[in-house]
């Protein structure tokens, strides 16, 4: 698996029951059709989507974002920078969670300074900042990724909250 693997499959549960096609994930997300064909092949062998690459086996994905992800894709917190916020600093999670320390994606269109978390892929700013449902579920990813035992709990009840709304299969 690689890292824009994990931000293939959640794009594809924000995207819920609408049809959609190589190309609408590989605009949205500015990542190639081949990659994102490559990527989902990657998923199917792991058990993380169905073999015809429509389907995201939600129980699977969820078992490997809360305890797997973190060991397959670390994340340290690194150098003050202007961003976009991430982790606990996303609106959606200072509502659960406050800190002083605020966390980014690097963003020269950034307007919050904060210690650097290296995205999933190279464009994952640019697809956040238009779809805010999938920025929300990568900040909640980040949470895990980086956060301490509470925050942890939090991001993982929450996914767990969204992804039951999502169609199981």
């Amino acid at each position: 698996m690689r890292p824009q693997d994990i931000v293939v499959l959640v794009k594809i549960l924000t995207m819920n029951d609408r049809g959609w096609q190589l190309k609408d994930l590989a605009n949205s997300l500015y990542i190639s059709n081949s990659e994102i064909s490559e990527s989902l092949e990657r998923s199917a062998y792991a058990g993380l989507i169905d073999f015809g690459k429509r389907n995201v086996h939600r129980g699977n994905l969820l078992d490997f974002l809360i305890y797997g992800m973190k060991y397959v894709f670390p994340a340290q917190p690194g150098i003050l920078t202007r961003g976009l916020p991430t982790a606990h600093s996303h609106p959606f999670l200072q509502t659960f969670i406050s800190s002083d320390q605020a966390y980014v994606w690097p963003s020269q269109s950034g307007s919050i300074l904060g210690q650097a978390i290296e995205p999933f892929y190279a464009n994952q700013v640019k697809a956040a900042q238009e779809d805010d449902e999938l920025y929300r579920l990568l900040a909640l990813l980040d949470v895990i990724r980086v956060g301490k035992l509470r925050e942890k709990n939090i991001a993982e009840k929450e996914l767990k909250e969204i992804l039951s709304h999502v169609k199981s299969y």
